[in-house]
């Protein structure tokens, strides 16, 4: 129980804040940051996703993150990712490069280890952090034989490891400006850094279409694309069946309580745009916020008495455990109903949850789990994949 906290505690920061929780970084301040930004390009080969974009050439290609953290403003990075064995554009800084193929990397989120593993290159993860959280029975393998080291938070950081590893490329994600202090050190020492922000995306094929950096890294573009394309058309063919044949809209609260505060995910949050296109209703659809906003638990109470179903409860297991939280939860028209149902059907004895991992670039999957537990006329064949229903 005490790693499953430490990892809701984690995750609850990257993920529950817009369904929470990258350096060649500029930002503002009094000095000169490491990465400097370059010119912004067009023809950007990505669509829907709002953190990043790539523009491909010849030999190399550009990406630029933007806004890699809750809170940033104006935050752009840039990198030339170049190909081994060709020469550095005209004009580039060689601390905005990064050479790719990259053939060593360590990943400070077990978010990224789905898209690394859909691009075949799951022997290039060499350290992670947070190896205890980890789902995948092949990446836990790499870590049980010494392929795949501890590196640490944030926090602490083993830096002496990730200099000893020498990584191609560090991939970190960022729950605030002070991340970037984390890393500095590490970046001085010639560690070329990148932060991924897709858990900062706000539609699920926008999380999804980050396949495409990782893409660019392993230079594979032409599989990304085709691994995006298809899960566009799954994801749309459902949703468009789903708005088709569905006529009700079932309500939705989200959540667990923390002691006496509820982070609620805002309307226009990830989560949010799954449930609308599964057909439901969202207890705080019309809501806005680039942050979880904290509700006093006797507010979420009297606004969800009535609602249908209640979806992603913590680390909930079984029901008991939601009236232990609060005995007036049991009060809930969801819970009287046996309405309850997590996403936590596929985790592991340490708390690896596969919703975070290969959950992040099959969103069509998890829509689809949605709508079968609000409208399970329309899917009487589907077997919940990442839901279970909690009894």
């Amino acid at each position: 129980m005490k790693q499953a906290s430490i990892y809701v505690l984690r995750i609850g920061i990257y993920i529950l804040i817009l369904w929470f929780l990258a350096l060649n970084v500029s930002c503002r301040g009094k000095k000169e940051p490491p990465f400097k930004a370059v010119q912004s390009f067009s023809d950007n080969v990505v669509n829907t996703a709002h953190g990043f974009s790539i523009e491909r050439k010849d030999d190399y290609s550009v990406v630029t993150i933007t806004n890699p953290w809750q809170g940033a403003d104006n935050i752009i990075m840039s990198h030339y990712l170049v190909k081994r064995g060709t020469r550095l554009p005209e004009g580039v800084d060689s601390v905005n490069v990064i050479f790719v193929p990259v053939s060593r990397i360590v990943c400070m989120s077990s978010t990224h280890i789905g898209m690394i593993l859909a691009m075949g290159e799951k022997n290039s993860i060499i350290g992670l952090s947070g190896t205890g959280f980890v789902y995948s029975d092949e990446i836990t393998d790499r870590i049980t034989r010494g392929f795949v080291e501890e590196v640490g938070y944030e926090t602490s950081l083993n830096q002496e490891l990730i200099i000893r590893l020498s990584p191609d490329l560090l991939m970190m994600y960022g729950i605030g400006s002070e991340s970037m202090g984390h890393v500095n050190k590490i970046n001085e020492l010639g560690i070329k850094i990148m932060f991924n922000a897709d858990y900062l995306e706000t539609d699920p094929l926008g999380k999804a279409e980050w396949i495409k950096l990782f893409g660019a890294l392993y230079c594979k573009e032409d599989m990304a694309d085709s691994i995006f394309t298809e899960e566009v058309k799954n994801y749309n063919q459902i949703r468009d069946y789903i708005r088709d044949k569905s006529e009700e809209k079932p309500s939705v609260l989200l959540g667990l309580p923390f002691k006496d505060t509820w982070f609620i995910s805002p309307g226009n949050s990830f989560i949010s745009k799954l449930i609308q296109d599964a057909g439901g209703n969202y207890l705080w659809r019309n809501t806005t916020s680039s942050l979880s906003m904290p509700y006093g638990l006797e507010n979420v109470y009297i606004a969800a008495l009535d609602a249908d179903y209640w979806l992603n409860i913590g680390t909930v297991t079984r029901s008991d455990e939601i009236s232990l939280v609060d005995k007036r939860l049991a009060d809930l028209k969801s819970f009287k109903n046996n309405n309850l149902y997590n996403n936590n059907k596929r985790i592991t004895r340490g708390g690896g949850n596969d919703y975070w991992e290969s959950g992040t670039l099959s969103p069509h999957i998890i829509l689809k789990d949605i709508a079968s537990i609000l409208h399970p006329d329309l899917f009487p064949e589907h077997e919940l994949f990442f839901y279970r229903k909690i009894n």
